[in-house]
């Protein structure tokens, strides 16, 4: 699965982490450059799970990410910037093994 994440400025153990999950980031953006937050790109075609770092990201940046991601139907998680948090919301979302069809039953889906 491919992954395109959004915040933080340094990655540490969340590549490890997604690798033992069979995920791959496609792209890293931090969120942090003046031309992510006026006017951000869109998400890459082979985007299949997007994940929100909320604790480094404004909110506008991260409404327009989950927006589009929302419209292309791609399943996003938002969490905090640690592999403990990461690995609690990927169990919780995909109970150990990845499933986008789960994302159209999740309770907390707005």
């Amino acid at each position: 699965m491919n992954a395109m994440l959004i915040g933080a400025d340094r990655l540490g153990n969340i590549p490890k982490l997604l690798s033992d999950w069979n995920i791959n980031i496609t792209q890293h953006i931090t969120g942090r450059h003046v031309s992510h937050q006026r006017k951000p790109q869109g998400l890459p075609k082979n985007t299949e799970l997007l994940i929100l770092f909320t604790d480094f990201l404004g909110h506008n940046v991260m409404r327009h990410f989950r927006n589009m991601a929302q419209t292309r139907g791609v399943p996003f998680i938002a969490c905090r910037r640690s592999a403990s948090c990461l690995a609690q919301s990927l169990e919780h979302c995909f109970n150990g093994k990845i499933d986008p069809s789960k994302c159209q039953n999740c309770p907390f889906r707005p």
